[in-house]
C-alpha cells in the first residue's frame, strides 16, 4: 500500500500544473441529444444579429448624431478591446462558476440582458439626448452621444459575454467526443451566417420602422427610426432564442472535485500570464502566421467599418446630414453585406475542396489575399466612376448612380465575400496545426492568434479617421492602405509560411469570428 500511495504522488507530482485553458468539463454520462445543441448553437444568430447591424447602420448613425467620420473610427475600440479582455475574463471564471444554475448558463443570461440594456440606450439616445436638453437645430448632439457611446460600449462587452459561454457551453455538452463537436461547431457557424443574413437584410429595409409606429419622433428621424426598428427585432430574437435554449438546456452544478486541482492564483487571473508569456517562446511558424494574419486584418477592418458609410458617401455621393441619397447609399450598402454572407457561406463549405484544388492551405490564402487586394483596389475605380457619372434632376437634385456602379459596387461586396470566408477559417486551422506540431495547447495558440486579429483592429480604429482627413476625407485612402497591407499578406503567406503535411491539411475545420 505504501509503495502504491508513494507511486500515485509521484504521478501527480510528474502531472503538468493546470491552467485556465485546461479545466475539465464535467463529465456527462448519457451523450448530449443533438436538439440541445442546435438550440445552443442557435443563440449565435441573435448575436450576430446585432452585429450585423452594428457593421451596416452604426457607422452612419454615429454621424446624425454629430460625431465627426473622422472621429467615428474611434468608437469602433470597443469590439477590439473587449475581445481581447472580456473574452478571456469570462471564460476563466465561467470554467469556475458553482452556481445552481450552471457553469455558463449564468454568464450567457447576463450577456443576454446586458444586450438589452445597451440596445435601449442606443436606439433612443437621440430621444433621451433631446429630453436631457440636446439642440435640434445644431449639428452635434453631445447628451445623445454620450447616451449612444455607453450604450454602444456595454453592447460590446455584452456580446463578448455571450460568445464564449456559448462555445464553452457546446464544449461540455459534447465532452469528448471529436464527432459531436465538429457538428455542433458546425450548426454555430451555420446560424452565425442566419444572423448576418437577417441583420443585413433588416438593415437594408427602409420602412421597417412602420412596424413600430412609435419608433419615429421629433428628435428620431427615418434613418433612427428604422435603425431602432431593427434593435428592438434583434433582442427580441436573442432573447426569445436565450430563454428557450437556458430553460431546455441544462447544467450539472459544477464543484472543483469535477477538475484537477489548481495550485492558488492569489485573485490573480492566470490566463493573461500565460497568454502574454506564450508570446516570448512562439516557434517560427507562429510567429509567420501572426504576422501573416496582422496584415491580414489591417487590410479587413477599413472596409469592415466603413464599407455602408463607403457606399452613401462615394458611391451615391451623399451627406449623412443632408438629403436622402446617403441614407438610400447605406441601405444599398446593407444589401451588398447580405450578398457578402450568402457568398462567404457558400465558400465555407467549399473551403477543403478549394484548399486541394489550388495546391495548399497556405496557397489558397495567398491566392485570396491577392482577390482582397484587388477588390479594395476596385473601390476606387468604382467611385470615381461613380463621380464622372453624376447625374442631376431638372431641379438640380443629385440622383442615385446608374444601374451599372450600382451593379459594380454590389459585385465587389459579393466578391469579397470568398475572401473573407477563407480569412474566418484557414487562421484557426493553421493555428491548431502548428500549434500542435509544437507541443503547444491550442486554447493558448488560439489566444495568441487573437492578439494578430484585435490589436490590428485598434491600430485602424485610431489612425483611420485621421488618415483619410490628411487626404481630403472620405473612405478611399484607407481602402488603398488596405489592399496595400493584404498583397503583403498574400505574399507572405505563400513565400513564408510552412506547408502543412497532407495529414495536417485534412485537420481543417471551420471556424466563425467576430469582429
Amino acid at each position: 500500500m505504501e509503495n502504491g500511495t508513494k507511486q500515485n504522488k509521484q504521478q501527480q507530482q510528474q502531472q503538468p500544473p493546470s491552467t485556465a485553458m485546461q479545466i475539465q468539463a464535467p463529465p456527462i454520462t448519457l451523450p448530449t441529444p443533438t436538439w440541445k445543441l442546435i438550440l445552443v448553437a442557435a443563440i449565435a444568430a441573435g448575436i450576430q444579429f446585432g452585429w450585423a447591424l452594428q457593421l451596416s447602420l452604426l457607422t452612419p448613425y454615429v454621424q446624425l448624431l454629430g460625431i465627426p467620420h473622422k472621429w467615428a473610427a474611434y468608437i469602433w475600440l470597443c469590439g477590439p478591446i473587449s475581445g481581447m479582455f472580456v473574452q478571456p475574463i469570462v471564460g476563466y471564471y465561467s470554467d469556475r462558476c458553482q452556481s445552481s444554475f450552471g457553469r455558463r448558463r449564468p454568464y450567457i443570461a447576463s450577456g443576454a440582458a446586458c444586450v438589452t440594456i445597451s440596445v435601449i440606450l442606443i436606439g433612443f439616445a437621440a430621444d433621451i439626448g433631446y429630453k436631457a436638453g440636446d439642440d435640434m437645430t445644431k449639428h452635434l448632439k453631445p447628451r445623445a452621444v454620450s447616451v449612444f457611446v455607453i450604450g454602444f460600449w456595454i453592447l460590446d462587452v455584452a456580446n463578448n459575454m455571450l460568445q464564449g459561454p456559448c462555445r464553452a457551453l457546446l464544449a461540455d455538452l459534447c465532452t469528448s467526443d471529436t464527432r459531436r463537436m465538429r457538428s455542433a461547431n458546425a450548426f454555430y457557424s451555420f446560424f452565425m451566417a442566419v444572423g448576418n443574413i437577417l441583420g443585413y437584410a433588416a438593415g437594408s429595409y427602409n420602412d421597417l420602422y412602420r412596424l413600430f409606429p412609435f419608433s419615429k419622433t421629433h428628435a428620431c428621424d427615418l434613418y433612427c427610426a428604422n435603425l431602432k426598428s431593427c434593435f428592438i427585432i434583434s433582442i427580441a430574437l436573442l432573447i426569445f432564442i436565450t430563454v428557450v435554449a437556458l430553460t431546455l438546456v441544462r447544467e450539472k452544478q459544477w464543484t472543483p472535485e469535477d477538475s484537477i486541482q489548481e495550485p492558488s492564483s492569489s485573485g490573480k487571473i492566470p490566463v493573461f500570464g500565460e497568454l502574454f508569456g506564450a508570446l516570448k517562446d512562439l516557434p517560427r511558424p507562429m510567429l509567420i502566421l501572426l504576422l501573416v494574419t496582422c496584415l491580414n486584418w489591417i487590410a479587413w477592418f477599413p472596409f469592415i467599418l466603413f464599407d455602408t458609410d463607403w457606399m452613401g458617401r462615394e458611391i451615391y455621393g451623399g451627406d449623412a446630414n443632408k438629403g436622402k441619397l446617403y441614407d438610400q447609399g447605406v441601405r444599398v450598402g446593407s444589401l451588398g453585406l447580405l450578398l457578402n454572407s450568402v457568398v462567404l457561406g457558400l465558400t465555407s463549405i467549399a473551403v477543403e475542396y478549394l484548399v486541394r484544388g489550388v495546391g495548399g492551405v497556405k496557397v489558397l490564402w495567398g491566392v485570396v489575399n491577392f482577390v482582397l487586394s484587388i477588390g479594395l483596389v476596385m473601390t476606387v475605380v468604382v467611385s470615381k466612376a461613380a463621380e464622372h457619372q453624376r447625374r442631376y434632376d431638372s431641379n438640380g437634385q443629385l440622383l442615385p448612380p446608374s444601374a451599372g456602379v450600382k451593379a459594380g459596387a454590389l459585385s465587389l461586396f459579393s466578391i469579397l465575400g470568398i475572401p473573407l470566408s477563407i480569412t474566418y477559417s484557414i487562421p484557426f486551422a493553421l493555428a491548431s496545426i502548428y500549434s500542435s506540431g509544437s507541443g503547444a495547447g491550442q486554447g493558448l495558440s488560439l489566444g495568441v492568434l487573437n492578439l494578430a486579429i484585435v490589436v490590428p483592429q485598434m491600430i485602424v480604429s485610431v489612425l483611420a479617421g485621421p488618415f483619410d482627413s490628411l487626404f481630403g476625407g472620405g473612405n478611399l485612402p484607407a481602402f488603398i492602405v488596405g489592399a496595400v497591407s493584404a498583397a503583403a499578406s498574400g505574399v507572405l503567406a505563400i513565400v513564408m509560411l510552412p506547408k502543412p503535411s497532407k495529414d495536417d491539411a485534412t485537420k481543417l475545420t471551420l471556424s466563425g469570428s467576430c469582429h
